[in-house]
């Protein structure tokens, strides 16, 4: 087992979905101890690490809802990375889409970063500082969408694409409002994800072309390190070949 987190505990909400399995699993590989908030028990199902000693799981936490986010984050022991994975998608003419519809996608993928970015760097004036550790400051990774900085990509999908923009835009921000305190705040933009459910929304695509999640939870992995010294405020495109 690689000894690149030191046992650091690592929040990866939205764990128990398919590019947080792969998330998971590369950081535990690197020995951190994850904490997964959990809300569709569904996701459960066949989630290989239960019972992981390093893994552990908070079930029906609505990342949506301020006082749950902040419950489960005083919960667990002082953070040094929140990874925000938590979100999800749709698509809609324009003309199709409610008030209801717009504010959900920015409550699902905007709203869910804010709170556990803020309880996150809570937590990390919290952990005492070890002499001699790179264990200082503290990571943030959100995740947004090529849509975000290719908003044109974003026709037929306008809720999400100004949801996840706006997840770009906050990830920038903090990057630099929280630099001085050596708190990274990075985050990727994938395109299209191989995953069961988008090869099964859409099957007669070139699976080829899209990007596997462990490839980037390797990116993500890279950007909590602790030898990541300089990278922060970032918004990485990460396209492959698509």
């Amino acid at each position: 087992m690689s000894k690149e987190f030191h046992g650091a505990h690592i929040v990866v909400s939205g764990g128990t979905g398919a590019l947080g399995r792969a998330v998971v699993e590369t950081l535990i590989e690197s020995g951190a101890v994850c904490h997964i908030p959990n809300l569709v028990a569904e996701e459960m199902n066949g989630f290989p690490f239960t019972g992981h000693p390093r893994v552990h799981i908070a079930r029906g936490v609505d990342l949506t809802n301020e006082a749950a986010v902040n419950d489960f984050y005083a919960e667990v022991p002082p953070l040094w990375a929140s990874i925000q994975i938590a979100g999800g998608f749709g698509m809609a003419p324009l003309v199709d889409i409610s008030a209801a519809d717009f504010e959900h996608q920015f409550r699902m993928n905007t709203l869910t970063s804010f709170l556990c970015a803020r309880e996150a760097v809570r937590s990390f004036r919290t952990r005492p500082v070890v002499p001699g550790s790179d264990l200082i400051g503290g990571r943030i990774v959100n995740i947004s969408a090529r849509q975000a900085l290719e908003p044109r990509l974003g026709a037929g999908a306008v809720a999400y694409t100004v949801a996840k923009a706006a997840v770009a835009a906050m990830t920038q921000s903090l990057g630099e409002e929280l630099a001085g305190e050596g708190i990274w705040v990075n985050a990727v933009a994938p395109s299209i994800l191989d995953t069961p459910a988008n090869r099964a929304s859409m099957p007669d695509a070139d699976f080829t072309r899209w990007i596997r999640v462990r490839d980037v939870a390797d990116v993500i992995r890279t950007l909590v390190s602790p030898a990541n010294k300089t990278v922060r405020g970032c918004v990485v495109p990460v396209y492959g070949r698509s």
